[in-house]
């Protein structure tokens, strides 16, 4: 079983209230990561309006806080992960969850990387667009031919988002209506991530890095930067390179489903990964941990005795 989290985009109103209310140690995720990062996460989390959280540097340490909420609760009832895995800013928690980063920690840094990130966007301006409907290698070639835009992310088969500044983003989308995709969706992003045009965000989260410790995964940590399994002494360069590459989201849960993973749970608000796992892979199963109830049904899932899960 891999526990897998979330990142930008999987946004909800009053993400992690329930499962806080109900559970004191997923409360003390709130309140210790509102210590550590200034922001008033509870209030942020459960009360704010959607267009209070869409700024990157508040958004990302809202997500990770409610995704180590969620893992606080699943730790709770005993249930643990034999590996983790995380989108771009998901990995933050990915290796929270697998002992590697404390939980304060891991929240005061991805503050410090939504502050970072949001700067370099404003230095550096640019937008994101998801491809539909073509193959990797049309969208790689795509962006080889046209100056200013990169793959960012690898999210599913068909689904590559591209990223880089604006002119050469909509001329790569353009293009690729021209090659038969499907369609191409310009997001609501404030940047070009996933690009080299944020490269300044790196400069500035890596002094960070540098002042905290990252132990050996207890589970093992799938990179989405090199789709492979990844030690304590890769950490840190893997974590300042995210900012700039591409997220290998379809390659990194291929590789753990050829090593024997049968079951994802995607724990943080939203399923935006449990669909893309099950456009990678319909055979296994992929069950998102967003609220109480999503606790309580995997719960009762392990109580039952199901395959493919594991109980510290």
């Amino acid at each position: 079983m891999a526990f897998c989290f979330p990142g930008q985009g999987s946004l909800e109103r009053g993400m992690g209230r329930d499962i806080a209310e109900a559970v004191p140690e997923a409360m003390a995720v709130f309140e210790r990561g509102s210590e550590a990062c200034g922001l008033d996460l509870a209030r942020l989390c459960f009360d704010a309006p959607l267009d209070e959280l869409v700024d990157t540097e508040v958004q990302q340490p809202a997500l990770v806080a409610t995704s180590l909420a969620i893992l606080a609760g699943l730790r709770a009832e005993g249930i643990a992960p034999d590996y983790v895995i995380g989108h771009s800013v998901g990995e933050f928690a990915a290796l929270a969850a697998a002992e590697a980063l404390e939980t304060e920690e891991a929240i005061a840094l991805v503050r410090e990387r939504g502050l970072a990130m949001a700067e370099a966007a404003r230095q550096h301006p640019g937008t994101m667009a998801a491809i539909l409907g073509l193959a990797d290698d049309v969208v790689e070639s795509l962006c080889r031919a046209i100056a200013g835009v990169w793959p960012a992310n690898y999210n599913c088969p068909g689904q590559v988002v591209v990223s880089g500044a604006n002119p050469a983003v909509d001329e790569c989308c353009e293009e690729a209506e021209r090659e038969g995709a499907r369609r191409t969706v310009k997001l609501k992003v404030s940047g070009a991530f996933h690009s080299p045009l944020v490269a300044r965000a790196a400069d500035r989260l890596r002094p960070a890095l540098d002042r905290v410790r990252l132990g050996e995964p207890a589970a093992p940590f799938m990179s989405t930067v090199t789709a492979r399994i990844e030690s304590a002494q890769r950490l840190r360069p893997l974590l300042v390179d995210q900012l700039t590459a591409p997220v290998k989201f379809t390659q990194a849960a291929s590789e753990l489903i050829r090593g024997g993973v049968r079951t994802f749970v995607e724990v943080g608000p939203g399923n935006v990964l449990s669909g893309l796992v099950k456009r990678i892979d319909r055979s296994v199963k992929a069950i998102p941990v967003n609220n109480l109830e999503g606790l309580k049904k995997l719960k009762e899932l392990t109580a039952q005795g199901a395959p493919h899960f594991s109980r510290e």
